[in-house]
């Protein structure tokens, strides 16, 4: 009897399915050698989000306000949309960051003047 190996990725899961289970994005740092891979859907919010991301990579996202981003960090947390925009994590209701995060990126607070309300 011939046993055959399923193929990975088959069947196909139709979109709908595919994004119900899991929503994985890749993580990175400015200046850290590797990427992480995390799963938006295992946090609630914002809070749960920068902790484990803090834990990740040790490092201190310091205090989100909307009118003056972050303050108090070296690194700045940020997230592409679906338009390709880069933007402040916590600039906008957590639904809808769900909806459109692409990938994740902390990057050095200098770089990220510009981008969200006031940094």
């Amino acid at each position: 009897m011939l046993c055959r190996a399923q193929i990975v990725g088959w069947p196909p899961i139709r979109s709908y399915r595919k994004n119900s289970l899991q929503m994985y994005v890749k993580v990175s740092m400015d200046g850290a050698p590797y990427l992480r891979k995390i799963d938006l859907k295992v946090y609630r919010g914002y809070p749960e989000l920068l902790k484990a991301l803090e834990a990740m990579f040790k490092f201190a996202a310091g205090v989100y306000s909307e009118r003056e981003g972050y303050k108090g960090s070296e690194y700045v947390p940020t997230y592409e949309d679906k338009d390709g925009d880069w933007m402040l994590v916590g600039d906008v209701p957590w639904d809808m960051f769900m909806s459109s995060c692409k990938r994740l990126r902390i990057m050095k607070g200098s770089e990220a003047r510009g981008l969200g309300c006031g940094v």
